[in-house]
């Protein structure tokens, strides 16, 4: 949507044109009626949108007089959905795992979709949330009950929450924790209940691993056949042989984790190792840094703990 006319469009037009282009996309076809009832507009609203779509995208659709609707063409290319598609593949996870409604998605019908790698695991309560949400937002802390897996004994901790982190497939809330007086990741499904914000005077901004990035240097391992080095540099689109990926220095830990990146060369399979991460000693030596930086910095503010 990069032409001035389009930028010009209301936003509940623009929504509407998206619907279209996804329709098309995924079932193939849609009618006027499809307009009517999931964005509760009049006919005469529909006719107008789909007239909005034609004139930008007039080679994407054809009306077949026989079955009464819209259907794709063969020259049909995404106009509006194009750069988003892997938001509706997320979508479909979603409904599958049972964390999002159909209701809630544009989909009149799915394909089959099975998801795998990833275990069911216990949602997180909205009044959590909500209660973590308002803590990040005043810049307070709250007590939680918590069950940890870090041998920590679980039970009552009082944290102030500043952002979160999404990784390997859980939620995580990033917070200063009061008992440790430093900086930590709680899984936002562990925390059992919560109380209500309260004033901190602890500076986020001194939570040095979150707030500074490094650049890690991914490549193919070099043990794997060329062919499939080759294939691993396309599935990541490398360049010149290697990804550069900025990572926030807390945040790099589950990558690295997740791909098996602190193994040393040789101790796996290449084919259960297929990136290496080039600079992992600077990477976990700057996390040391600016960990133990941050402690003391922590300390100076609260030296009682």
């Amino acid at each position: 949507m990069s032409e001035d006319g389009d930028r010009e469009l209301r936003w509940g037009v623009v929504k509407r044109l998206e619907f279209i282009d996804f329709r098309l996309f995924w079932d193939g076809f849609f009618n006027r009626k499809d307009l009517v009832y999931f964005f509760r507009i009049s006919a005469q609203q529909a006719s107008s949108d789909i007239s909005h779509y034609q004139e930008r995208a007039a080679k994407n659709l054809e009306y077949d007089k026989t079955r009464k609707t819209y259907v794709r063409t063969v020259e049909y290319e995404p106009v509006f959905i194009g750069q988003f598609s892997d938001r509706f593949l997320l979508q479909l996870m979603a409904m599958e795992r049972g964390w999002m409604s159909k209701d809630d998605t544009w989909f009149d019908e799915t394909p089959p979709v099975e998801v795998v790698g990833s275990l069911r695991r216990r949602a997180t309560r909205p009044d959590h949330l909500l209660r973590v949400l308002d803590a990040i937002k005043q810049n307070a802390e709250i007590e939680i009950e918590y069950e940890s897996l870090t041998g920590t004994a679980g039970g009552a901790r009082i944290i102030a929450p500043h952002s979160f982190l999404y990784a390997g497939g859980r939620w995580y809330v990033r917070a200063w924790s009061k008992d440790h007086n430093d900086f930590r990741d709680y899984s936002l499904n562990r925390i059992k209940r919560t109380g209500m914000p309260l004033s901190c005077t602890v500076d986020p901004k001194l939570d040095l691993e979150w707030h500074h990035t490094i650049d890690l240097i991914l490549i193919p391992n070099p043990a794997l056949a060329q062919a499939k080095q080759d294939a691993v540099a396309a599935e990541y689109e490398m360049t010149d042989g290697q990804l550069v990926l900025t990572s926030r220095l807390s945040a790099a830990f589950y990558l690295i984790n997740e791909h098996n990146l602190d193994v040393p060369v040789g101790a796996l399979k290449p084919e259960k190792q297929q990136l290496i991460l080039q600079n992992v000693d600077d990477v976990l030596q700057a996390r040391d840094v600016a960990r133990k930086m941050s402690v003391e910095a922590l300390r100076k503010v609260n030296p009682s703990k």
